[in-house]
């Protein structure tokens, strides 16, 4: 008798939303009970419609359900939820080995992605990268390389920031509830300035920015700090992006004080906001950029890329981590930024912005409670406020998020006033979905809006 070894065949991935049963469904609901018992608490979903397949932009859930994916894990899966390149690269290096430990025996892939993110990254100096797991990793071995290479010790931060929750990054992220409360005593010599939130303080980039370095200057001493780290678009803080201008003279002061400019780009990387890096957005050169999230096309993987004289200060042994770099994230992270390549995706994004926008603040003037809309790319937010005000609404903004949940369409909320709907769809999602996913979005906005 003959067995075959031919793969079994697949059934076609659907190509639109579907709803069969009620999100979550009952095998979702059976599924969250026996989390319940297993699960830490403090471990929390945002829908827990329980996932078995995704592709395309779609997530098919275990009763049959399929809901578009505006949410992208969070940045994550830019090249789709399953981007042939980076499964078929995963696959043939499973197939090889799964690890050594590049500080043990060392491989290609590693410096492979290196050598691209020398390529990729702002800037045509010469720079060198380390590998790390996760965001949070890499904002905190930025601070270590920084400070080894200053001598100094300060960090500087600013409002409505998110880097992390090690140690280090809580005290550098500025919200409390829920990624710091209870959790201190935090790291010291972290400092918070204001940064630059247009819709909130109405300021000029270049004077926000002389705002917060009167701030340093007075209060830290600028010959005292070892690295101010941002985002170039703030992240979990509410998608705020900062006014022209603002970024530049941050990167200038710091120049000129012998500050290393850390952009944490975890969120903002990899083609998110129509380039490969928002720093470019303005022609800003960190010297040292942080990325995680969407490099890799969802497996785990991290970096600190920037000028070489910095990444060398530290000596051997001093950076590194068990599992920093593993050879199948790095296979996969080749296999994304070959797509992002191939299929030209900072073009991609700014499809994305230039049909999601317009829609947008048609329904901020339709409906009076969208106080400001904002985002570049594929990383877009709406505001929302209790009507003629600038007061936050968070309770409207978790009722819309429900009800895009209920509808089978994935959305997000953050903002430090907890009332901020963000979009950070696949950025190979087709216009179909995303018109689709957006009928549904305006229909939640507009019918909450009226209760």
């Amino acid at each position: 008798m003959t067995t075959s070894t031919a793969a079994e065949p697949q059934a076609p991935a659907p190509r639109q939303r579907r709803l069969q049963t009620e999100i979550p469904g009952p095998v979702s609901r059976a599924l969250q009970e026996r989390r319940a018992n297993a699960v830490a608490a403090g471990v929390a979903s945002t829908l827990p419609a329980y996932i078995t397949s995704a592709s395309g932009g779609l997530l098919t859930d275990a009763d049959g359900n399929v809901l578009i994916d505006f949410g992208s894990g969070i940045a994550v899966t830019s090249v789709g939820h399953s981007a042939p390149e980076v499964v078929d690269r995963v696959r043939e290096q499973a197939s090889l080995f799964t690890h050594t430990c590049f500080m043990v025996t060392p491989y290609e892939g590693y410096v492979e992605v290196c050598e691209a993110l020398a390529e990729l990254t702002p800037g045509d100096h010469a720079k060198k990268s380390v590998l790390f797991n996760s965001g949070a990793e890499a904002v905190e071995n930025a601070v270590k390389i920084a400070r080894t290479a200053t001598g100094r010790q300060a960090v500087v931060v600013f409002d409505h920031a998110y880097h992390g929750r090690t140690n280090l990054t809580m005290g550098m992220t500025a919200k409390s509830v829920p990624y710091k409360h209870g959790f201190g005593p935090f790291a010291p010599e972290v400092y918070r300035v204001p940064g630059s939130y247009p819709y909130r303080d109405g300021l000029a980039g270049p004077e926000a920015a002389r705002q917060a370095i009167d701030r340093i200057e007075k209060q830290i001493g600028g010959d005292q700090v070892a690295a101010v780290v941002l985002e170039p678009i703030q992240g979990e803080g509410g998608f705020i992006e900062p006014a022209p201008g603002f970024l530049p003279a941050i990167s200038s002061w710091c120049q000129a004080n012998g500050v290393v400019f850390v952009a944490d780009e975890v969120q903002t990387g990899f083609c998110r906001t129509g380039n490969w890096f928002a720093s470019e957005h303005e022609d800003v050169v960190p010297d040292l950029v942080c990325t995680a999230k969407g490099i890799a096309g969802g497996l785990p993987l991290a970096a600190v890329t920037g000028r070489a004289e910095l990444l060398d200060a530290v000596g051997p042994g001093g950076l590194g981590g068990t599992y920093g770099g593993n050879p199948i994230a790095c296979a996969a992270a080749l296999g994304a930024i070959e797509t992002m390549r191939e299929d030209g995706l900072t073009g991609s994004a700014k499809r994305i912005e230039e049909l999601v926008l317009p829609r947008l603040r048609a329904l901020a003037t339709e409906t009076g409670v969208i106080g400001d809309i904002r985002g570049r790319g594929a990383m877009l937010a709406a505001e929302f406020v209790k009507p003629g005000t600038n007061e936050p609404d968070a309770d409207l903004t978790k009722r819309i998020a429900a009800a895009c949940h209920a509808q089978g369409v994935v959305v997000l909320t953050c903002g430090t006033y907890g009332n901020v709907v963000r979009l950070l769809p696949p950025l190979s999602l087709s216009n179909e979905l995303l018109d689709e996913g957006l009928a549904v979005l305006e229909y939640a906005i507009a019918t909450e809006a009226r209760k």
